[in-house]
């Protein structure tokens, strides 16, 4: 019995010493692999911190913004490609999922592929590369990298005014130097108290400076939210009260939340897409739907700055802070390239509805009796003409087509003068222009600008690489692939419109049977040589504004 007590006692112990040493060890790998989790994610923090230390300071914002959209594009083609399209009897090539995803990206809406063939879930992947490539939206991505850069500053003059401030403190020679200087600056001459005051003044600047970055980086926000939410609500509210309206959407199997949000995105990034074949044609007599599209095309794009200053300004009468009065200000100084001063935002909103009066009135001269748009009453005729002239400078959503065509983007029986009228100016185009003060430029970049050809120029040597590349179908197929039609397509998508000419099977000099009209653009019946010249054309487009100086130092004789 006593040998039985022992052993229990001795299996006791043992096991209590079995248990300590299990939590001890067990402890010890804890502690270890805390220890070098903290020193990854102390390393990944380094790395993080030297990466965007190179992005603000060593890389060009010409080089970030390329990458951006090379990325934003290949994750949309991927997306797209691992996603199911609707009809499974026809997919889609590679390259055109590609040309489409590099499309939404760049919010140009040049379309190769019918937009029925994709499903719900491709239409939201869609829907998030539109909102990722609107300029709003990439706007409040360089407000935060401005405000990492000023913030990186901030922290190295901070770092350095102490080590000088500790190195002066620590000398008492220096201190009795500088009260013995006081002294005699003081009884002498009072130009240096100016000085101080404008040396105390110059942190506070630039402290104003960074709030006000802050500031605006939530305003441009709330703006982004606002416009959106009320954008898809309006849509969804008419869509609920006009039954016809809705009835189109069920037909063709479209879900009508994802419709809404999907036209909202797009007329706000002025991209132009639309979840049906022909575009916005089938709402032609819903002129309440496109009554609440315009608005969004215009403050999504050409009217954005007067917008944006027209908040600024109200919100600093309503809540009087120094931020606000600094933006209003200072938007040179501010480095936003959204945020214009006042005068040459009442210069560009003046311009802006100049070009839409015009175009406006000479489209109806023009078309008002024609085949495009006939078929409905006056009022419609009126309010689809301003939706067309709306969109033909960047947006590029179609309302008036070629009747026996149906084609989203097909209105070749416009006339040319129309098509192209506006298409190449940049959105911030002023008829009254404001000079510019340039005083950040430097020698290196005035070269560049010397080197690079106009945006003209450019172009020009695009449309000579097309018809090279499509130079057997402008033999074969000369009423469809001439000169004009892909002047037009180039023109188009540089300005990130999408409007296109289309492709008629009846123009066809040697008939094909098999040929059959389609819902997308002239480009969709390019070889894949003349589709990549084309993606080319969208990317300068959409960074245009980065070769507005070139061509400077080429001169003819």
């Amino acid at each position: 019995m006593n040998k039985f007590i022992d052993f229990r006692k001795k299996l006791s112990h043992t096991t209590h010493f079995l248990v300590f040493s299990c939590l001890r060890t067990t402890l010890l790998i804890f502690s270890c692999l805390r220890t070098k989790l903290l020193c990854s994610y102390n390393y990944f923090l380094g790395i993080q911190s030297y990466v965007l230390h190179i992005l603000l300071f060593r890389v060009n914002p010409f080089w970030i913004e390329v990458f951006y959209f090379i990325i934003v594009s290949l994750v949309g083609f991927l997306a797209l490609r691992i996603s199911k399209t609707r009809k499974t009897s026809f997919t889609p090539k590679d390259f055109d999922l590609i040309f489409t995803s590099v499309s939404a990206a760049t919010v140009s809406s040049v379309s190769t592929v019918e937009m029925e063939v994709f499903s719900n879930i491709q239409l939201v992947f869609l829907t998030f590369l539109m909102l990722f490539g609107g300029e709003v939206f990439y706007s409040m991505i360089e407000l935060h990298l401005m405000k990492s850069k000023l913030q990186k500053i901030r922290i190295k003059d901070n770092e350095t005014d102490s080590y000088i401030t500790d190195s002066d403190s620590s000398n008492p020679k220096n201190s009795i130097d500088h009260i013995e200087l006081g002294m005699v600056t003081h009884s002498e001459d009072e130009k240096p108290d100016a000085t101080l005051e404008t040396d105390e003044k110059a942190p506070e600047t630039e402290t104003l400076k960074f709030n006000s970055i802050i500031i605006l980086s939530h305003v441009v926000l709330c703006y982004l939210l606002v416009v959106h939410v009320a954008g898809f609500s309006l849509i969804l509210f008419y869509l609920s009260l006009i039954s016809s309206a809705k009835e189109v959407l069920q037909k063709k199997g479209l879900n009508v939340k994802t419709f809404g949000i999907f036209t909202t995105v797009s007329s706000f990034a002025n991209c132009g897409f639309v979840p049906t074949n022909e575009n916005m044609m089938v709402f032609k007599k819903n002129t309440g739907l496109l009554l609440i599209l315009i608005p969004q095309i215009l403050i999504g794009n050409t009217l954005y700055p007067v917008c944006l200053r027209l908040i600024i300004w109200f919100l600093e009468k309503f809540m009087k802070r120094a931020e606000f009065r600094y933006m209003l200000k200072n938007s040179r100084e501010l480095g936003y390239a959204h945020l214009l001063p006042g005068l040459h935002s009442a210069f560009l909103a003046f311009t802006v509805f100049a070009f839409i009066a015009i175009q406006f009135v000479l489209f109806c001269l023009l078309e008002w009796h024609s085949e495009a748009i006939s078929g409905i009453s006056s009022y419609q005729k009126m309010v689809g003409s301003l939706f067309q002239v709306m969109n033909s400078r960047h947006a590029g959503e179609s309302v008036f087509i070629e009747s026996h065509l149906y084609n989203s983007n097909d209105i070749g029986t416009l006339n040319d003068l129309v098509l192209i009228w506006y298409r190449y100016l940049p959105p911030y185009t002023s008829f009254l222009p404001i000079e510019e003060k340039s005083s950040t430029s430097t020698k290196r970049k005035n070269i560049m600008e010397h080197i690079l050809f106009s945006q003209l120029s450019y172009l020009v040597i695009f449309i000579i690489l097309i018809c090279i590349t499509e130079r057997e179908k402008m033999k074969r197929d000369p009423l469809n692939f001439n000169v004009l039609n892909i002047v037009i397509e180039v023109i188009s998508a540089y300005g990130n419109v999408g409007f296109s000419m289309g492709y008629s099977c009846a123009k066809q000099i040697h008939p094909d049977k098999y040929c059959k009209d389609a819902s997308y653009g002239f480009v969709g019946k390019w070889s894949d040589g003349g589709k990549f010249i084309i993606i080319l054309v969208m990317f300068f487009g959409r960074l245009k504004k980065f070769s507005k100086r070139g061509g400077k130092a080429w001169k003819l004789p």
